[in-house]
């Protein structure tokens, strides 16, 4: 009877994952309960939290691994800079400090933190993985295949960037890198800079902001700052870029080449320039993974796909895959980012190191991706009390007709249930829920209850056995990872005078019948709600189709811009209050805006710095 504890820290989005005998106990990203976004800081809380889930100490566990190697990247930071002297020299200046403190001695570092939480930890039990192998079997071993082609893609690790893997039962093996600094994730962050986002947390943004342009760079692209083969392989024109020896992802022949400097976000606007340039990266990017797949599947013959790395995120290139049939089927690890590497770390020393069999399940080893905290009624009814809420206590019945009746009157529902979610997506358990069908919800949830950009789309959270009467899909997609069409029967065409719209003046148009989940190109990032993982949503939603004939709800996650997903009920009511949330609901504990104490409110508009 082993327990591994896998952590990931130090870059961005630490997190802590929990496994006992080859099964996922718990797992949890710190910045849920530190309150900062992408905290990169050792997890401390993650980790009592998942030894706490699991009922044992730090003394209980067999193996702590960690989700990389720093010496391999320090080898690199080294070799990078020796090789683009002196123009790195800032560069090397900022990070050496950090890496001759910390990172370099990061064993120490490790050994430090872990004795706050157990004293007597020695040391001898502590692993570190290779970054992309964490990646790999983060999404291969919790996948429902016994054999499957595993693509790995993100920024960089050590030195890969891009990695193929075959996996069979309890072995997996890597057999292909790209390394830095050639990079798919690197190349789409760069455009993220060029765009005016923050690197490493608005690539979605850019993702998002596609539809309403036109790919009229995509060929600039290929032909200038990637090199793209046949089989998906490729390199990037270190020309265009500053990453290896800069401070900036990208340089001033990149904004030549496409004729517009970066876009300052404080004072530049969005314009249709941006948004063509977001779609023609997004085309390129979607380009080279068809190529690759393509390309894997006729190698390997192997009728399975697994992802993970940051670019396994994209879900309209995910979608793409699907459709284009060359692997029949596919598993994307939810967690498919830095924080899913401590999961893979964990499971990669059981199955890779200790050679311990693995069990495929039904559906996946996921368990939903409900992976995190939860809170009974009266833990719920302590921290509400505390934080001076008004509420009632419901049975389960009035709790989902309650939540029916205010989806129904078009009201913004907060949706605070059961475990917390492991990943980037709220997928029901800590989610913000409106009614699909109305035509203002999109606009009303951006503008006064996120305080975001008002061209961000919403994804609609559908019952598994009505995904295919609603979209153009007829697969598994717990994990909102991948983007299709809504079914044409829905559909509503635009008049002439609509289709002329150019960029954000598509906004505004009615495009279905469920037109607040329903972005400007006629897809949706689908979520499918499945009874045997979360019954309570299931039973919501079920009860919404009753009522309306609608099996489908808005979903997106409970925070604001710039916030962490909510991660207590005291997160939760503070985010209700200092937002235009009307009602809370917190296990079974329901909160109307109107019986609040107005006082408590806090400006939530300006309270995060902006992601």
């Amino acid at each position: 009877m082993s327990y591994i504890l896998g952590i990931s820290a130090l870059y961005h989005d630490s997190a802590a994952a929990l496994i006992h005998d080859g099964e996922i106990v718990a797992a949890a990203q710190e910045e849920r309960f530190s309150r900062r976004k992408h905290d990169s800081r050792f997890p401390q809380n993650a980790v009592h939290y998942v030894l706490s889930e699991a009922g044992i100490t730090l003394a209980d566990v067999a193996s702590v691994v960690f989700y990389d190697k720093p010496f391999l990247k320090f080898e690199r930071l080294l070799e990078t800079y020796l090789a683009t002297a002196p123009r790195g020299f800032n560069s090397f200046r900022k990070a050496m400090p950090v890496w001759l403190r910390e990172k370099l001695f990061l064993k120490d570092l490790l050994v430090r933190e872990l004795r706050q939480i157990e004293s007597g930890f020695s040391g001898e039990q502590l692993m570190f993985s290779e970054h992309h192998f964490s990646h790999a079997a983060s999404a291969f071993y919790p996948s429902p295949f016994e054999e499957a082609v595993v693509l790995t893609l993100d920024g960089v690790g050590e030195w890969a960037t891009t990695t193929v893997a075959m996996g069979k039962g309890s072995d997996l093996r890597i057999d292909k890198e790209i390394h830095f600094p050639h990079s798919l994730g690197l190349l789409y962050s760069a455009f993220t800079y060029y765009t005016g986002f923050k690197v490493n947390s608005g690539e979605y943004k850019v993702m998002g902001l596609a539809p309403y342009g036109e790919p009229k760079y995509k060929a600039t692209i290929l032909e200038n700052l990637i090199d793209v083969k046949e089989d998906g392989s490729y390199k990037l024109n270190q020309a265009y870029f500053n990453y290896t020896h800069g401070l900036t992802m990208t340089n001033q022949a990149f904004a030549d080449l496409f004729g517009q400097p970066v876009r300052k976000p404080e004072t530049d606007d969005l314009t249709q320039f941006h948004m063509d340039i977001a779609a023609s990266v997004q085309a390129a990017t979607e380009e080279v993974v068809l190529r690759m797949t393509r390309a894997l599947a006729r190698e390997y013959d192997c009728p399975n796909l697994c992802m993970a790395g940051g670019v396994a995120l994209n879900c309209v290139a995910n979608g793409k895959i699907l459709r284009d049939s060359a692997f029949k089927d596919i598993w994307i690890q939810p967690a498919a980012g830095d924080a899913g590497g401590a999961l893979g770390a964990a499971l990669g020393a059981w199955h890779g190191e200790m050679k311990k069999p693995r069990t495929v399940q039904r559906g996946d080893a996921m368990k939903g991706a409900y992976l995190g905290p939860s809170f009974d009624t009266q833990e719920v009814a302590a921290q509400l009390e505390k934080a001076g809420a008004r509420f009632e206590i419901l049975d389960d019945d009035e709790i989902i007709a309650r939540t029916v009746d205010a989806l129904s009157e078009e009201k913004a529902v907060g949706w605070f249930q059961g475990r917390m979610e492991f990943g980037p997506r709220a997928l029901g358990g800590r989610s913000i829920l409106g009614d699909p069908r109305s035509p203002s919800m999109q606009k009303v949830l951006n503008l006064k209850v996120k305080y975001r950009e008002s061209f961000r789309p919403f994804a609609p959270s559908v019952l598994r056995e009505h995904v295919s009467d609603w979209f153009e899909l007829d697969y598994d997609s717990p994990y909102m990872l991948l983007v299709a069409d809504v079914h044409e029967s829905i559909r509503q065409q635009m008049s002439d005078e609509e289709s002329r719209l150019f960029g954000i003046e598509k906004l505004n148009v009615k495009r279905s019948d469920i037109p607040a989940i329903t972005h400007v190109d006629y897809s949706a990032r689908v979520q499918t709600v499945h009874q045997e993982t979360n019954p309570k949503y299931h039973a919501l939603i079920d009860a919404f189709r009753d009522r309306t004939g609608c099996p489908v709800v808005v979903n997106t996650s409970f925070n604001v811009r710039g916030e962490p997903i909510v991660g207590s009920p005291e997160d939760a009511f503070r985010c209700f209050m200092g937002t235009g949330i009307e009602v809370l609901v917190v296990g079974n504990a329901f909160l109307r805006k109107e019986d609040q104490n107005p006082d408590l409110a806090e400006n939530y508009e300006e309270k995060y710095e902006l992601d």
